[in-house]
């Protein structure tokens, strides 16, 4: 009978047991259960009702250093959904299911005033932060701040002019809000998309930084820009260029239209990896065609890949070889399925080889290398 010892929270331990038990392993006790040891808290700073990353002096910030010497940063998830807006009951059980997920912020379109009394009822019994969407109309926009939205999200192409913006403004000074300044590469201002001296990110960028300079001028700082396109390379290099252009405002990142999961998860961690590694974007949303639960999902994924925040188990499972004497490929996806409900950054192997197994995984908190009927169960590499 093996014996391992598991550094794990005991709160999660139940589910980590069934997960290993999943992969037929048998004759193993559990024991020693400890607890993971300093957690370290995240710096965050507020800009009103949303967290903003803590990764470059963009603005005021606290920085937190691990024991290790490393920064520690927050990056925050957000989700927009596409439920009908007079279903309150629909829009707030969606919104707990993302809440459920992990999403920390969530955006609903306000298509007409109609839906204001229904987007109202849903920010007075939301438990994340509601961003009002407003594309057209400036006049919902200035009436969803009045009814409890956490952000507004305008379009600078869209939304009626420098005019209609200043009254939008005004109205989140009044509610002590923020604005995400949106801009978008199919919705530019009509004189400045005609531009052919200029390339895509160059009028993305342009239009936003305009639009920021606007907004500074009339002494309204509390700004989040984004600047979308469902190109990878596009949305790299305009990010890049507004970095570069106005360092101290936060970006929310994300590619647009990136399709559906398989084309659009891959999309996106090519285009926010490449940004993220860089110390570029304060808020993110990978955008995909399918259930909202899932852009979340893939966004902590993204996180924890690039080790800048962690919130769920990292399951490592080899690619199978000649070696292999078992049905890896179904072990490992019961096991993923397993650990789908754990809120805990641990790492959980499962190996189709004995030889080399606890090696090639021997970081793991936890893991599982099988061989023809038997297996051996490891905690950071030590049988």
């Amino acid at each position: 009978m093996k014996r391992v010892t598991a550094i794990v929270r005991p709160e999660r331990m139940e589910p980590l047991k069934d997960a290993l038990f999943a992969a037929n392993v048998s004759g193993m006790t559990i024991s020693q259960v400890h607890g993971c040891g300093a957690q370290h808290g995240w710096s965050e700073y507020v800009r009103g009702t949303e967290v903003m990353l803590n990764m470059v002096p963009k603005v005021k910030f606290e920085v937190v250093v691990d024991d290790d010497g490393r920064l520690r940063i927050t990056i925050h998830v957000e989700v927009y959904y596409g439920f009908v807006l007079p279903e309150v009951a629909a829009n707030l059980r969606q919104i707990e299911a993302l809440a459920g997920a992990g999403c920390e912020i969530v955006r609903m379109a306000i298509p007409s005033r109609a839906a204001l009394d229904a987007f109202e009822a849903v920010c007075a019994a939301s438990p994340l932060p509601v961003v009002a969407d407003i594309h057209f109309d400036a006049t919902i926009a200035i009436e969803a701040a009045r009814r409890g939205a956490a952000k507004l999200r305008i379009n600078p192409g869209n939304i009626g002019g420098l005019e209609a913006t200043d009254a939008v403004i005004e109205a989140a000074r009044e509610a002590g809000i923020p604005i995400r300044i949106g801009v978008n590469a199919g919705s530019l201002d009509s004189a400045l998309a005609a531009r052919d001296d200029l390339t895509l990110p160059q009028k993305l960028a342009a239009s936003a930084a305009d639009y920021v300079r606007h907004f500074e001028e009339r002494g309204f700082h509390d700004i989040v820009v984004s600047a979308k396109a469902h190109d990878v390379q596009a949305t790299i290099d305009t990010y890049r260029l507004l970095a570069a252009e106005i360092p101290t405002v936060p970006l929310h990142i994300g590619v647009t239209e990136a399709g559906t999961a398989f084309q659009g998860i891959i999309k996106s961690a090519c285009g926010l990896g490449v940004l993220l590694e860089q110390g570029i974007g304060d808020t993110l949303r990978i955008s995909l065609t399918d259930d909202p639960c899932v852009e979340v999902r893939a966004c902590w994924t993204l996180l924890s890949a690039l080790n800048l925040r962690r919130r769920s188990p990292e399951l490592i499972s080899c690619p199978t070889c000649g070696r292999c004497q078992v049905n890896l490929i179904g072990l490992a996806q019961e096991v993923e399925q397993r650990l789908a409900s754990v809120a805990s950054p641990v790492k959980v192997a499962v190996m189709g080889c004995v030889v080399n197994g606890p090696g090639e995984a021997a970081d793991a908190d936890i893991g599982v290398a099988c061989g023809a009927g038997t297996g051996v169960v490891f905690s950071h590499g030590k049988i």
